[in-house]
């Protein structure tokens, strides 16, 4: 592959995937606006901030099977369009409006989280460590920036939270360009596609079928789901936790766009880090150690050094859901089994994500604080911790040690 054509595709990864986030956080810093204005209860906030994570899980499944029958490319040019609707449709009125454009939201994320890092693999193979970095910051950066400026961009308008949720609008239109230009791309190459399509269902099709009993797979889909547990609770209630200790809500949102920021840098060298070492394992410790310190931080002194212990929980952020992401490719033998794969781990990760947001709402109303839902965050790192040392193991799907096959198979009939 030409320089010229790597750099090409690389542009393409971030138009589109620095649209996969703000769309969703930038609900997060206006959620009490949106409150007033609308009347909404805690648990509807809590249900609009997790729809979309319930949709990533899902509709996930669906990204494969409209792969198979269209392509990747125009289910993503599709997944763009849906995204750009579903951001406009916002601008209603109707609290009803709000939820159906949250899920046409939801849906068209759903589809390029699971499509993006199998064309990654197909058509960057040989630059995994740096297209997976490029991918996980974009991530992270779009998160960041709607962070960041949701709330100023809200108050240097002059207008309500609906305008400014349509904004991200503008953001997206790149992204369907750049989408459609990956399809023409791969139009233009031509030669044999009617046949290698083929292969590539019948792979597909075997990987979906025995991934579900393999412990690689499944360890790789607890590291996914439970970090994005921590990063959608979080960014769901970090700046209601801040406000809650007499910060303003511009300065709350700032403390979650210092946590994405930071985060945005650790996405990027944690890829290629995982990339050159021969298992991920230290690097996950590494990760969960952040979470842990920066975790007991908020707890014990959340205003006296909350931009160090945000700057901690960020790091750990951006290298978890970074990880993650990696080792769906790096544990994937072919293109065929990270698509499965990567259905697979943000199917159930994601369902698994969901409750995070709704939980530690849930659980801050039943306490009267946010102790109990903090510490919830804490004892939940050990799970993460020992799915992770799972998933960081040189091993890919399929290839698993027969006795953890024996193991699993075992587990499966009781």
């Amino acid at each position: 592959m030409t320089r010229a054509r790597t750099t090409l595709l690389l542009v393409g990864i971030v138009l589109i995937t620095v649209n996969l986030r703000p769309a969703i956080v930038a609900v997060s810093p206006l959620l009490d606006g949106i409150r007033e204005q609308t009347g909404m209860s805690g648990a509807t906030a809590g249900l609009l901030t997790t729809l979309p994570v319930l949709c990533f899980g899902a509709l996930a499944p669906l990204a494969p099977r409209l792969s198979r029958r269209l392509g990747p490319e125009a289910v993503v040019v599709a997944a763009m369009l849906l995204l750009l609707a579903g951001i406009l449709v916002r601008l209603s009125s109707s609290l009803a409006v709000l939820f159906a454009g949250t899920v046409l939201i939801g849906g068209a994320i759903a589809v390029a989280n699971v499509l993006l890092p199998s064309m990654i693999k197909r058509d960057l193979g040989h630059a995994t460590g740096m297209a997976m970095g490029v991918y996980a910051m974009a991530l992270s950066a779009g998160g960041a920036l709607a962070a960041a400026i949701t709330v100023p961009l809200q108050d240097g308008i002059g207008s309500g939270w609906r305008t400014t949720l349509a904004l991200w609008a503008l953001l997206a239109v790149p992204a369907v360009l750049a989408a459609g230009g990956w399809l023409l791309l791969r139009r233009r190459q031509g030669g044999g596609r009617r046949a290698a399509a083929a292969d590539v269902r019948a792979a597909r099709s075997r990987a979906a079928i025995s991934l579900w009993r393999d412990p690689v797979a499944w360890q790789v889909t607890l590291f996914m789901g439970l970090q994005s547990l921590q990063f959608y609770a979080a960014a769901a209630w970090l700046p209601t936790i801040f406000a809650d200790h007499g910060f303003s809500e511009s300065r709350a949102g700032l403390m979650l766009a210092l946590a994405t920021i930071v985060g945005t840098l650790s996405s990027l060298v944690m890829p290629i880090l995982a990339g050159r070492a021969l298992d991920q394992r230290r690097l996950v410790v590494t990760t969960i150690a952040l979470y842990a310190l920066g975790t007991v931080g908020l707890l014990a002194a959340p205003t006296a050094a909350g931009p160090l212990w945000m700057a901690l929980i960020g790091f750990a952020q951006g290298a978890g859901i970074s990880l993650a992401l990696t080792m769906i490719v790096l544990r994937s033998p072919d293109p065929e089994h990270a698509a499965a794969l990567s259905g697979m781990a943000q199917t159930v990760g994601y369902l698994l994500a969901a409750t995070g947001p709704f939980a530690l709402g849930a659980l801050h109303d039943a306490s009267g604080g946010w102790t109990v839902p903090l510490l919830v965050l804490l004892v939940l790192l050990v799970p993460l911790l020992l799915s992770g040392l799972g998933a960081g193991r040189r091993r890919t799907v399929g290839t698993a040690p027969v006795a953890e096959r024996v193991g699993a198979a075992a587990v499966s009939t009781t």
